[in-house]
């Protein structure tokens, strides 16, 4: 199921999908989802909320997997995949597209007030803290704290008045 707010600027060019497992894809208002945006729901059932005033830039793929939450006012810059979800390897006798998905790590949450920078990939169990910043190219897998500066592979919290 697919709700969108009446003040939500969704682009004619933007994909998002309505699940057949009952995935709720719920956008806040004031929300803006450029071109190019696909929201998918795949390797879950998770809802994917995203709050008030939030913006998701041209070429970003959120898989809706084990849920994403993102909160109000977030900047999510241009071509960022968020993908809640891991398939299944452990069996080398099968394809892996057969293996199906690993135990959910918790989905992605994201708090009030983030900017992530372009090129960005978010992973299942991936928590980033209130007015924290993410540096363009990272890969986010774990917990970053509120009002960290954060970047790398993987993004780690660093001083930004240090950064080369």
């Amino acid at each position: 199921m697919i709700v969108a707010a009446s003040t939500a600027r969704i682009s004619p060019l933007a994909d998002i999908e309505d699940s057949a497992r009952g995935t709720r894809i719920e956008i806040g208002a004031e929300v803006v989802i450029d071109s190019f945006v696909k929201i998918k729901p795949a390797g879950g059932s998770g809802d994917v909320v995203i709050g008030a005033g939030s913006v998701i830039n041209a070429g970003c793929v959120l898989y809706t997997g084990n849920g994403i939450r993102i909160g109000r006012n977030v900047l999510i810059a241009a071509n960022c995949t968020l993908a809640p979800t891991n398939h299944a390897f452990a069996d080398p006798d099968r394809p892996i597209r057969t293996q199906g998905f690993q135990p959910s790590r918790g989905g992605i949450e994201i708090g009030d007030d983030v900017w992530i920078g372009a090129n960005c990939v978010l992973l299942d169990g991936a928590r980033i803290g209130s007015g924290a910043v993410i540096g363009a190219g990272s890969l986010v897998r774990g917990t970053l704290p509120p009002f960290c500066r954060a970047w790398g592979q993987p993004a780690e919290p660093r001083d930004w008045r240090k950064a080369p």
